[in-house]
């Protein structure tokens, strides 16, 4: 008898929660019935997995490699369900995304509601991270896919959806609010740069454009969130470095907004639809990136960069 999908979905229950009876509600059966299941799978496998003691259960080395291969067999059996479903009945099932926060929740909503239309038994579920994160889900299976920059997930197969040009926001009495012409490098020597905190693409490219530009990116100020750096900006702390869906997206509120495109090459993003070059389901991510560059059609055109 080999271990079954149960007992791998038993098994990951105890890794996530720490305890037989937690894990046991999760998977909606008894606690008697999981912990036999679990000797029963010990047996099988000839090798203790879980210690069992006052501060809960906790997994053995050996049970740390298996729950980690476990998570992977289950999340292949779901992708492969996916992709059957997707064969017979177009694109339907559940499919998992990781995405930058300062791209998917601009990109995103609008996509969504383009993909259930056409697909009604197709449910996109969506989790925002920071480009390292987005590298391990896919790797880990995690995510099914992610919208990133490919040259940062290497390992990852791309489907190339556009490239974003990257914006400044001034204060309205700032020297740059004086024209809505693309600045150069050099009109942002000097200058203090905001951005989001460490491991965001976005403070990446800051820092780019702050060596290149000879200015510097602020030590003092890391924003949580795209409209937090933008109203700092505002007051005249600094020069918000914005990518431009969302700029584009703001400008259209606020025509009042200050925003100008930096012309230059290290001033853009390439953005990809990123996924496992072993997934069953390339199909349904093709159908996916045709919605996105469809969503992305919609922004004003200022906001990519035309190769």
């Amino acid at each position: 008898m080999r271990p079954t999908l149960r007992q791998l979905q038993y098994l990951l229950a105890i890794t996530d929660t720490g305890r037989y009876a937690d894990a046991a509600l999760r998977v909606n059966v008894t606690q008697p019935t999981l912990s036999e299941q679990i000797n029963q799978l010990e047996l099988e496998l000839g090798a203790r997995l879980i210690e069992r003691g006052r501060h809960g259960a906790i997994l053995t080395p050996i049970g740390r490699v298996v729950a980690e291969r476990a998570r992977r067999v289950l999340q292949d059996m779901e992708e492969l369900k996916s992709a059957a479903r997707s064969g017979e009945d177009g694109l339907s099932g559940r499919v998992r995304m990781g995405a930058l926060p300062s791209v998917g929740p601009y990109l995103l909503p609008e996509a969504i509601k383009r993909l259930h239309a056409a697909y009604p038994d197709f449910r996109l579920m969506v989790r925002e991270e920071r480009t390292a994160e987005l590298a391990a889900g896919l790797a880990e299976g995690t995510f099914d896919m992610a919208i990133a920059t490919a040259s940062d997930i290497s390992a990852a197969q791309a489907d190339h959806l556009f490239t974003e040009s990257v914006w400044v926001c001034s204060a309205p009495n700032d020297p740059l609010a004086a024209s809505r012409e693309p600045v150069t490098l050099a009109d942002l020597a000097g200058r203090e740069l905001l951005s989001l905190g460490r491991g965001h693409k976005v403070t990446a490219i800051a820092q780019v454009i702050a060596a290149e530009a000879d200015c510097r990116l602020s030590s003092e100020y890391e924003g949580t969130s795209l409209d937090a750096i933008r109203l700092m900006a505002t007051t005249g702390v600094g020069l918000a470095v914005l990518p431009g869906i969302y700029t584009m997206r703001e400008a259209l509120r606020d025509p009042d907004l200050m925003v100008r495109r930096i012309d230059h090459p290290v001033a853009r993003r390439e953005l990809s639809l990123l996924f496992r070059a072993s997934s069953p389901l390339a199909d349904s991510f093709a159908v996916i990136a045709d919605a996105l560059r469809q969503t992305a059609a919609g922004f004003p055109p200022q906001a990519f960069v035309r190769n």
